[in-house]
């Protein structure tokens, strides 16, 4: 009976793992990670707001970066404030529908990174290897279309996993996780197979990587190619892109690693399941800040208006 009313209501509440933390140092680890937190969406807005007021910015290159800080805000929004409100309130429970929420933007925040990386790697090939042809084909046009395809095939994507997610019952009241994920809700389930959506879940992500890492590897070895062959610095317009894609994936290997080690410490293993939402959206604003010279120069344009204004 328990675990049919369970499942027949959206409107429970579920107890969620911690950090442990000794309390002297509590509000010295919430201070640093709302600092962290506040440079991150400090950082992100500006850039995207660079994107939206400076005339310089308004380039198709420029229009699809501009999801890059908006899914990191997604990312690191998801999680963090979460674990902090934790933190500091020792309640470590979660309302059901806000769960599958924060699993679901974050389930959205890593497939982001992979579709929009691909969307910029599509760009600099069709910027770099073909220069002439380049305004005829990235018309506003051809930019919405790889833009929408980008945010568009990951939500559908993302809502397939939910929809299977959502026909497993409920008997289990405890998230294993400091946050929520698909994984962590499928363990809520009474026991039953769950074979459908392990498979669709592997698949999910093995094609995401394939896609993504396929569309990159095509772009930047034939945009590498060309710069060689023209001695060209053009590559120098990928840097940002390609080190926030190694970064990634590093972090993501890294998070999914740290699982296979049962010595390692479980705080230590919570924090490394938390890095991969963390790290992108506090280093890639400083990445693209100080690695695209427009993004550089306009900033500086922006501060300068400011000092002169005061």
């Amino acid at each position: 009976m328990e675990s049919q009313a369970l499942n027949q209501t959206f409107s429970y509440h579920l107890q969620i793992a911690s950090l442990d933390i000794p309390t002297p140092v509590t509000y010295i680890v919430f201070i640093i990670g709302l600092l962290l937190y506040l440079f991150s969406v400090f950082c992100n807005l500006t850039i995207m707001l660079l994107i939206i007021t400076q005339q310089l910015l308004h380039k198709p290159m420029f229009y699809i970066l501009f999801s890059l800080p908006l899914n990191d805000l997604i990312g690191i929004s998801s999680i963090l404030p979460r674990v902090l409100a934790d933190i500091v309130t020792q309640t470590h429970t979660v309302y059901y529908p806000t769960c599958v929420f924060q699993a679901f933007l974050c389930h959205m925040y890593g497939g982001g990174v992979l579709f929009i990386l691909a969307a910029m790697s599509i760009d600099r090939y069709l910027a770099i290897c073909k220069p002439l042809q380049y305004p005829s084909i990235m018309t506003p046009f051809t930019l919405c279309v790889i833009i929408s395809v980008a945010w568009g095939l990951d939500l559908a994507l993302i809502l397939i996993l939910f929809a299977l997610q959502a026909r497993s019952t409920r008997c289990k009241t405890y998230i294993e996780n400091v946050f929520c994920n698909n994984p962590s809700l499928l363990r809520l389930s009474c026991g039953e197979d769950l074979t459908v959506n392990n498979i669709y879940g592997l698949a999910l992500t093995a094609n995401m990587q394939i896609i993504s890492v396929g569309i990159q590897l095509f772009s930047y070895i034939k945009i590498i190619i060309i710069c060689v062959s023209n001695r060209s610095k053009a590559v120098n317009t990928c840097v940002a892109q390609l080190v926030t894609f190694f970064l990634f994936e590093f972090i993501g290997t890294f998070v999914i690693l740290s699982y296979r080690f049962e010595n390692l410490p479980p705080n230590a293993q919570k924090l490394c399941g938390m890095m991969i939402y963390l790290i992108l959206p506090i280093v890639n604003p400083i990445i693209y800040g100080m690695k695209t010279k427009d993004i550089l120069t306009a900033f500086m344009v922006v501060l300068k208006k400011k000092i002169t204004f005061k």
